[in-house]
C-alpha cells in the first residue's frame, strides 16, 4: 500500500471504513453532548491530525496521554456525493467519529475537523453556491460544537478558481455566524512557498475580507530540493509569510501569526525525502521563533516504527523512532 499522506486520500465514499484503500496523492440539538471542554482554548497552536478511516490508528484519548498534545485535527468531512457532509462521504456524523471526539473531550482535549484532502468527493465542489456550502460546513460545526476548523484544499477543488471563490465566501459566512470560531486553510507549497495557485488563495481571501487564521502549507513530496527538509520548510514557510503579507497587508509579526505549517512524518511519498525528528526539531525552532499561528503534521497513525518487514505508509514512519518521538517535538510548541 502506498504512503497516504493529507495529500492522499481516500476511499470511495460508497465503502466502508474497513473497506477503504488510501489512495496516493494528502444541527443536532441532541448532538450537544459532545460539547467542547471548558479547558479547551480555541486557539490551539498544535493538533496532529490522525485518520480514523484506516492506518490503524491509535485510540485518541491515549495519544493525548501519551503526547502531551491537547488537540487532535480529525480528518477528513467528505461530500456523501451532494451537499451533504460526511466523514469520508460515508460515515454519519453521529457514529464512531462522534465517539471518538467525545472521548478525546473526556480525556481534557479537543478537535479541529478537517474538510477535503486530496481524493472523494470535496463539498467546494458539490455546493452550488457558497452559502449552501456554508450550510454544509455548519452541519458539522453545529453537530460538534467545533471551535475550529480547517479546510484542507487539494487537487481539482484547489486548482478551480470559481470553487476556490466558493470556499472562501463560504468561510466569511462561517465567520460571522459563529463567533470566535478558527479557519484553517491547508494547501501545497514548493519548497519557496505557495505556488501561483496558493497564492491566487490568498489574494481572493484578503480581496474578500476574510480574517483567516492560519493559512497552513503542506511542505513536503518537492519532488526535488537543497538542504534538509527542515531547511526546505522553514523557506516555504517564509515565503508562505511573503505571500500573506503581500496580500493583506501585514506587517511581519501579523504575517506570520496568520501562517501555519503542516507537515509529514518520516519518509514521505518521494522514495528520497525523509522529514526526521531533527527537522521537527528545526520546524519547532522557527514556530517558535516566529509564532505562527498553527503546526501541525500528517499523521499520528504514522508516529511509530514499522514493524518487521513493513514499510513506511499509513501506519508508521518508515524510520528508526519510538512511539510519537514527532509528536512530542510538536506538542512542545505553545504558540
Amino acid at each position: 500500500m502506498p504512503i497516504a499522506p493529507r495529500t492522499l486520500l481516500v476511499a470511495a465514499a460508497a465503502v466502508t471504513a474497513a473497506q477503504m484503500v488510501a489512495t496516493p496523492c494528502h444541527a443536532d440539538p441532541a448532538a450537544r453532548d459532545a460539547g467542547p471542554s471548558a479547558a479547551a482554548s480555541p486557539g490551539v497552536a498544535v493538533a496532529p491530525y490522525e485518520y480514523l478511516g484506516w492506518g490503524n490508528p491509535q485510540a485518541p484519548a491515549s495519544v493525548l496521554s501519551a503526547t502531551g498534545v491537547k488537540w487532535l485535527t480529525l480528518a477528513f468531512v467528505l461530500s456523501d456525493g451532494g451537499c451533504n457532509p460526511k466523514w469520508d462521504g460515508s460515515r454519519s456524523l453521529t457514529g464512531s467519529d462522534k465517539t471518538a471526539i467525545n472521548s478525546i473531550r473526556s480525556a481534557g482535549g479537543d478537535v479541529v475537523v478537517s474538510f477535503g484532502g486530496w481524493s472523494g468527493n470535496k463539498l467546494g465542489e458539490h455546493c452550488s453556491s457558497a452559502s449552501t456550502l456554508a450550510g454544509a460546513y455548519q452541519k458539522v460545526i453545529d453537530a460538534y460544537g467545533l471551535k475550529a476548523i480547517d479546510i484542507d484544499i487539494e487537487s481539482t477543488e484547489f486548482s478551480n478558481g470559481t470553487v476556490q471563490q466558493r470556499v472562501i465566501d463560504a468561510l466569511k459566512i462561517v465567520k460571522s455566524k459563529n463567533s470566535g470560531i478558527k479557519t484553517y486553510i491547508t494547501f501545497g507549497t514548493t519548497p519557496s512557498g505557495p505556488d501561483s495557485t496558493g497564492k491566487s488563495l490568498i489574494n481572493r481571501g484578503a480581496k474578500a475580507g476574510l480574517d483567516n487564521d492560519g493559512w497552513t502549507i503542506m511542505p513536503f513530496d518537492f519532488g526535488s530540493h537543497s538542504g534538509s527538509m527542515g531547511s526546505a520548510t522553514t523557506s516555504a514557510a517564509d515565503g508562505l509569510k511573503n505571500a500573506v503579507k503581500s496580500a493583506y497587508g501585514y506587517s511581519d509579526s501579523q504575517a506570520y501569526a496568520h501562517i501555519g505549517i503542516s507537515s509529514m512524518n518520516g519518509k514521505t511519498d518521494e522514495s528520497d525525502e525523509t522529514v526526521s525528528t531533527g527537522d521537527f526539531q528545526t520546524i519547532l525552532s522557527y514556530a517558535k521563533s516566529h509564532h505562527i499561528a498553527r503546526l501541525t503534521f500528517w499523521a499520528v497513525n504514522r508516529d511509530r516504527k514499522c514493524g518487521s518487514g513493513e514499510s513506511a505508509g499509513d501506519s508508521c514512519s518508515g524510520v528508526s523512532q519510538s512511539a510519537y518521538a514527532y509528536s512530542k517535538i510538536f506538542a512542545q510548541y505553545t504558540g
